[in-house]
């Protein structure tokens, strides 16, 4: 099982200094992160996508692959891509050069996203934003897995004999959960597909997921992929933890109290009870975080928000040490001993490349503008001034 941390980028002030953060100190920040979650033996590593603020993450392939470079073992995600407003095509150039610059390292959430205003700056309309998103994974699907795609669809121009470069590494793409808080298309949709269901349970009672993450095994299931205890599953969560409970109460109340998402509003207290939120000491974060379990079987990656609504660098690396010095090691010997025979780790680009090669070597495309078709296809013009000048049209 994997553990690790997510972001969702946001620039907010500190309640108890009165400091804002620049876009540069959060960047950088982010980066601090990365590395220190890899440092204390976390797994994964995942950024949203936002294009207004106080969000700075609008470009996170550029990210992500600066964290590659500074990490040797982190897996790095997304939390979310937008599916709705980035052109299916880029997304398969971009996650594809990821993917070879982490050495595989890397996988991708997709999502629909939370900000209404983003449709119109991308020159889309919310009202179509269901069918737009499994429009646009439908034809990503394909880009990563033909080497040239003719389709042709509702919501951009068709492409003719096409091929995204660079090809997947290995041959084998990236892998992809489906995240989602509130609609069922989104869960029928990675089941369709055999991709990953993430859940990112962090505002919402446990109830509403339990629904949504049973539906989509059964439908995982039906549609022959595996059983519903092999469907692969991720979870959300929030965290603060400290030696004790009262100190964590005490040092996370007032950034909970001014959080640009609940500020304001429930009680600390009564919104850990209700919610996924766990505050308090590593054993109970470890004892909550183990009823994920209960409520919705065995799964695969747990990832937690730790560094939002203000709090600063120093008190996030103090939380990372905590969460992968306590928390985690515990939790990996808790939910190895309790997990069902079957159920699978959670995928991986070497697992992947296992799966559709076995000990053969994995395929290695290379395309060639000068082959016909990109890929495996001939031309009848050679790589020559004469097959140029032959190819071109007579003036």
């Amino acid at each position: 099982m994997q553990f690790g941390i997510f972001s969702v980028s946001d620039i907010t002030r500190d309640p108890t200094t009165d400091h804002t953060p620049s876009e540069a100190e959060r960047i950088k920040a982010a980066v601090a992160i990365a590395t220190k979650a890899e440092e204390v033996g976390l797994d994964v590593f995942a950024i949203g996508e936002h294009h207004n603020p106080p969000f700075f993450s609008s470009a996170p392939t550029t990210l992500l692959a600066y964290i590659a470079a500074q990490t040797k073992n982190l897996v790095l995600s997304t939390a979310t891509t937008l599916i709705t407003t980035n052109d299916p095509v880029r997304i398969a150039e971009e996650y594809a050069m990821l993917q070879h610059l982490a050495g595989g390292r890397m996988d991708l959430m997709l999502g629909r996203g939370n900000t209404a205003p983003v449709y119109p700056w991308f020159g889309q309309d919310i009202r179509q934003s269901l069918p737009l998103g499994l429009e646009n994974y439908n034809l990503l699907h394909r880009l990563w897995r033909e080497d040239v795609v003719d389709w042709e669809g509702k919501f951009r121009t068709p492409l003719q004999g096409f091929t995204s470069t660079p090809r997947p590494l290995d041959d084998v793409p990236p892998f992809v959960w489906h995240g989602s808080i509130r609609t069922p298309e989104i869960a029928e949709q990675a089941a369709y597909y055999g991709d990953g269901f993430f859940a990112n349970h962090i505002f919402w009672p446990k109830e509403h997921f339990m629904r949504l993450i049973r539906f989509y095994r059964q439908r995982y299931a039906h549609y022959g992929h595996g059983t519903e205890d092999q469907a692969i599953v991720g979870l959300g969560g929030q965290a603060f933890i400290a030696k004790n409970s009262q100190d964590a109460y005490t040092q996370f109340r007032p950034y909970f109290n001014e959080a640009p998402v609940y500020g304001h509003g429930p009680r600390l207290e009564d919104f850990a009870e209700q919610t996924p939120l766990s505050v308090g000491s590593p054993q109970e974060v470890i004892d909550k975080t183990l009823t994920f379990r209960e409520h919705f079987g065995d799964y695969q990656r747990q990832l937690w928000l730790i560094d939002h609504a203000g709090l600063p660098l120093g008190t996030v690396l103090d939380q990372l040490e905590l969460l992968g010095g306590e928390v985690v090691p515990v939790l990996r010997k808790e939910m190895a001993a309790r997990r069902k025979a079957g159920v699978p780790d959670a995928p991986t680009h070497a697992s992947r490349v296992k799966d559709k090669y076995g000990d053969a070597e994995p395929r290695q495309p290379r395309p060639n503008a000068n082959r016909g078709d990109n890929v495996t296809g001939g031309s009848p013009y050679q790589d020559t001034d004469e097959g140029v000048r032959a190819s071109l049209p007579e003036l």
